[in-house]
């Protein structure tokens, strides 16, 4: 039995499935490398990087467990993965806190301009802090569109901050919202939010969600937070109500066309009109890039691929 590991997950996943199987690596390879090579393995552990297709799928005879080292699934064709018998595995809420505290952190960095700031000193060497005059989150109101256990968590740590949570998700009970936050349409959110945080799924309804008429509804100066798709905001938008300033800032752990040309591999490239705008930042995808949060998921992947191949 072979296990295919493709993309830098716990250490320990290696460790613990070798003592079952033959385990080899290979970062990040192209969905053409990937289909050619995916026929040998029974396992295939990756996060979200490259885009598991059909061709993959079909070529995958011997494939019986995919273990996904992340929380969405868009990236993987289920339908033709059901039908060919494939197991899929993913590792909803353990990297939830990490998310969580990323989402707070750009929140902080875009209400007091630190990294423009940062910027200004260590690059042009300058030492003026009257240029920067932020906000506090204090008596802010915090949209959270998405209410699972990420959106939930960002609530708990906001309320810290003595933040007013609102929240739209149509699968919650009304309980949960009892509990955390006062529950609003979509609409509504977006029209008394100071900050807006996204943690939603991508998919049909969802896609482009963020585009010129919903951001008209908008508070002027509302800043924009997204640690979920990069496809939920129509990133050319943005870019204008950036430049226009109806939005005061936006935050994103992801880009629209982060997985281009097949996946973030040697030759592929990426570009976006937001890199055009100064209170636009942004990190690589790096929300659930903790220590704690890959030896949790770790853990979690290594139970349900021996349980699902009965070691």
């Amino acid at each position: 039995m072979k296990c295919l590991i493709i993309d830098v997950v716990s250490p320990a996943i290696a460790e613990e499935l070798g003592k079952y199987m033959e385990v080899d690596t290979k970062l990040l390879p192209t969905q053409e490398e990937l289909a050619s090579m995916i026929g040998d393995y029974e396992v295939l552990i990756m996060r979200v990087d490259p885009a598991i297709n059909k061709t993959i799928l079909d070529a995958a005879k011997k494939l019986k467990v995919i273990g996904v080292c992340s929380v969405g699934l868009n990236h993987i064709d289920m339908d033709t993965a059901k039908a060919n018998g494939i197991q899929v595995f993913n590792a909803p809420g353990l990297n939830g806190n990490a998310v969580a505290e990323l989402t707070i952190s750009k929140m902080l960095e875009l209400a007091r301009h630190t990294v423009p700031a940062c910027n200004d000193v260590k690059m042009y060497k300058h030492w003026d802090k009257y240029k920067f005059m932020g906000q506090e989150l204090r008596g802010k109101t915090l949209g959270v569109l998405g209410f699972g256990r990420i959106g939930q968590r960002v609530g708990e740590l906001a309320r810290a901050f003595k933040m007013e949570v609102v929240a739209y998700d149509p699968y919650l009970p009304a309980e949960v919202f009892e509990q955390h936050a006062k529950s609003m349409t979509i609409d509504e959110v977006l029209k008394v939010s100071d900050f807006v945080t996204i943690h939603m799924p991508l998919n049909d309804e969802t896609r482009h969600l963020f585009n010129a008429h919903s951001i008209s509804e908008m508070k002027t100066g509302a800043v924009v937070l997204n640690m979920a798709r990069g496809g939920i905001v129509n990133e050319q938008d943005m870019c204008d109500a950036l430049k226009s300033g109806k939005i005061g800032g936006y935050a994103s752990d992801v880009m629209e066309k982060e997985l281009a040309d097949g996946g973030l591999t040697e030759g592929a490239g990426f570009d976006s009109p937001l890199f055009e705008c100064d209170n636009f930042i942004v990190s690589p995808h790096l929300g659930a890039q903790t220590i704690d949060a890959a030896r949790d998921i770790g853990a979690h992947i290594i139970d349900k691929v021996k349980e699902a191949l009965d070691l």
